[in-house]
């Protein structure tokens, strides 16, 4: 494998994609840019990076994602990503994680990074944050035994449980695109900032995008799509799960509508 991982961050310009550190959703929202002339949150598509890759780099990651929605079954998808190389998290990962959950399912959960229980296990949202969203979906009637899926944004831990780097997402988005064509669900839930402005192509923080519905084109489908916090989140914000308690309605809301 060629590994191109600095050219593509320069050509990337990191700085402009602006990650922020989890920490509480004020700060987040107070990094948040906003338009003087009309108070909206200004949106920064991710599409948008990939124009500042170099040609020859952009033609790469093009047929790479090509090769990837060629073999869309579910055999060939997860055998890919089992030998995955496409990043340098192939060189610090124990497996990689791919799902859990059942692929009838109508709800698809989109989590952001495997930590270091899911790469051990190499199975999302494992531990205390998966003991928390088992709790959530059963409290509006879902499980991933019955009828829900669960992936995540990236299908490799990064080293140290860092925040996934654009080019990491980018790398790893024709699996994601993947895994929700052939499970075709009714709705997504995107749980954590990295789920939602990666599939929504924004960067307004949670609290601007969580409360309502969104629609997610796959495929040739659109999806309704609600956004809510990560449990991992959660589980050091409890006065949060009220609001991701109103997410979870709003989705149940849209499956019971979709019957």
């Amino acid at each position: 494998m060629i590994h191109r991982k600095d050219l593509i961050l320069n050509a990337l310009g990191i700085a402009r994609w602006r990650i922020k550190p989890f920490a509480t959703e004020a700060a987040v929202e107070s990094q948040a840019l906003i338009n003087p002339a009309d108070g909206e949150i200004l949106k920064t598509s991710s599409a948008s990076l990939l124009t500042q890759l170099k040609p020859v780099e952009l033609d790469i990651l093009e047929k790479e994602n090509i090769l990837v929605s060629e073999a869309l079954n579910w055999t060939d998808l997860q055998q890919r990503v089992t030998a995955c190389t496409r990043c340098n998290l192939c060189n610090s990962r124990t497996q990689t994680v791919f799902e859990a959950g059942i692929r009838q399912a109508r709800c698809l959960v989109v989590g952001e990074a495997p930590g270091a229980e899911e790469d051990a296990y190499g199975e999302p949202f494992v531990g205390q944050a998966g003991k928390l969203l088992d709790n959530m979906l059963a409290s509006v009637g879902l499980s991933r035994q019955k009828n829900v899926y669960i992936c995540n944004v990236l299908k490799c831990r990064p080293p140290g449980n860092r925040n996934p780097t654009p080019i990491e997402v980018q790398q790893c988005s024709a699996y994601l695109m993947g895994q929700i064509e052939l499970v075709s669900p009714d709705v997504l839930l995107l749980m954590g900032r990295f789920a939602a402005q990666s599939l929504l192509n924004t960067e307004a923080s949670l609290s601007h995008l969580r409360g309502r519905v969104h629609t997610v084109k796959i495929g040739k489908r659109d999806i309704n799509a609600i956004v809510s916090y990560h449990p991992a989140y959660l589980l050091r914000n409890l006065p949060e799960k009220l609001k991701s308690w109103a997410d979870l309605l709003l989705a149940k809301q849209l499956l019971n509508g979709s019957e």
